[in-house]
């Protein structure tokens, strides 16, 4: 038996970056507490959703991965706890601005960085401004504890993500996330149909998904958004067996036998019957076979 203990992070935000990682970093210690492994904090938990507006104050916010100070810290906090964490922040490469995740094993060591692929662009989500699309490919790392992949928020949207972190051996998928209300549409509430996309990952996959929202109200310069929570942990079925609710902090712990979940693949036969060579319309925009 291979039992893993994960949980998934949900918070809100202040402005102050100091805050901010103080408040995970309690929350990371919480988890642990409760026996989590690997832990899960939202996406750019460092400050407000800055991607609301646009402006060119907040480019200076990004940092380059080796130097950057909140990495380096939860490098030490993962190592005191002997955790696995992903830690979303924004990096500076050069010239090149991205939405980005380093992964942090037990020992504090860095195992590489996941760097968003896709970029959302819309009403309160202006990240085309902020960050050039990732160049670093759906990712799997091997971890003290298990196989991860991550993904980042608009990126859970996407089956074919999902599928390569999948095909790729991941035994957990992990989606730190920022999403809430829609400005263009007051009435419009994604939490259900959020959900849903990555519980259908999960039962696609036969592989758990983690997901890791904030909440509150968070007010800019020309628009204000309401995150909605609903953090959650699914099963390899895509059943959720932990959820947040929409308003409140919280630390979600749920349990998994990775032996028994890679039984389970090899026994459903959904890798087995797959037919790569009918996919390759996916490969263009337009689901033509050149």
């Amino acid at each position: 038996m291979s039992t893993l203990k994960v949980a998934a992070l949900q918070m809100a935000m202040s402005t102050e970056v100091a805050t901010n990682v103080a408040t995970a970093e309690r929350l990371v210690r919480d988890a642990a507490k409760k026996g989590a492994q690997i832990v899960l904090i939202p996406e750019l938990f460092e400050g407000h959703y800055f991607c609301k507006d646009q402006t060119t104050d907040d480019l200076k916010r990004a940092s380059e991965m080796s130097s950057h100070p909140t990495v380096a810290y939860f490098a030490k906090v993962a190592e005191e706890l002997e955790v696995v964490l992903p830690i979303s922040v924004y990096e500076r490469a050069n010239n090149a601005l991205f939405n980005a995740v380093a992964i942090l094993d037990a020992d504090g060591a860095v195992l590489g960085t996941y760097r968003k692929s896709h970029i959302p662009d819309g009403p309160g989500y202006n990240e085309k401004f902020y960050f050039s699309p990732g160049d670093t490919g759906f990712k799997v790392w091997q971890t003290k504890y298990a196989k991860i992949g991550v993904g980042i928020c608009w990126d859970q949207w996407f089956p074919e993500a999902a599928r390569v972190m999948a095909l790729r051996g991941a035994e957990l998928l992990l989606y730190p996330t920022a999403i809430g209300s829609e400005p263009s549409n007051a009435e419009l509430d994604s939490s259900g149909h959020w959900q849903r996309a990555m519980q259908g990952h999960a039962a696609s996959n036969l592989t758990p998904v983690i997901a890791a929202n904030r909440v509150g109200r968070e007010v800019g310069r020309n628009t204000e958004i309401t995150f909605y929570g609903c953090s959650f942990i699914c099963d390899a079925t895509g059943a959720k067996v932990a959820e947040a609710n929409r308003t409140d902090e919280a630390v979600l712990v749920a349990s998994f036998d990775l032996e028994a979940q890679k039984l389970a693949r090899n026994f459903w036969g959904l890798f087995r019957d797959r037919r790569p060579e009918l996919y390759k319309p996916l490969l263009n925009l337009d689901g033509s076979d050149t």
